[in-house]
């Protein structure tokens, strides 16, 4: 992928149970909220499992990250379906073959409600 500003890269991503469960185990973080069902049967997503949706685009494209900036607006659960939206702000080349960027981004569930925003900075190698 050639990375342009101003570019937009959209993708959607549904979790399922067995998400949850791997990332719980991973990360240690089990809450009750993410091993208990509600009401509804569903589970919620942890804060950091849906940030892994823009952190795709730096998988994407081997950027190493320096900052990240997460702000977590509603809960994920388990059968939504999350698309987000990457936002090319700045790319500038440097001297050793390398590539800085910056990017924002915007994640919304399949009611169009905004979950998680935020942005991240880093090198391209």
């Amino acid at each position: 992928m050639h990375l342009k500003v101003g570019d937009i890269i959209k993708f959607e991503r549904a979790f399922i149970e067995e998400d949850v469960a791997l990332f719980t185990k991973l990360s240690g973080d089990a809450g009750n909220h993410h091993t208990e069902p509600d009401e509804q049967g569903r589970l919620i997503i942890q804060g950091l499992l849906t940030a892994t949706l823009p952190t795709k685009i730096g998988g994407d494209n081997n950027v190493l990250a320096r900052t990240m900036y997460f702000e977590f607006l509603r809960p994920v659960f388990t059968g939504d379906t999350i698309v987000c939206e990457v936002t090319i702000d700045e790319l500038k080349k440097q001297e050793n073959n390398r590539t800085s960027i910056s990017a924002s981004f915007i994640c919304s569930n399949q009611y169009e409600k905004q979950v998680l925003s935020g942005s991240f900075a880093g090198i391209i190698r």
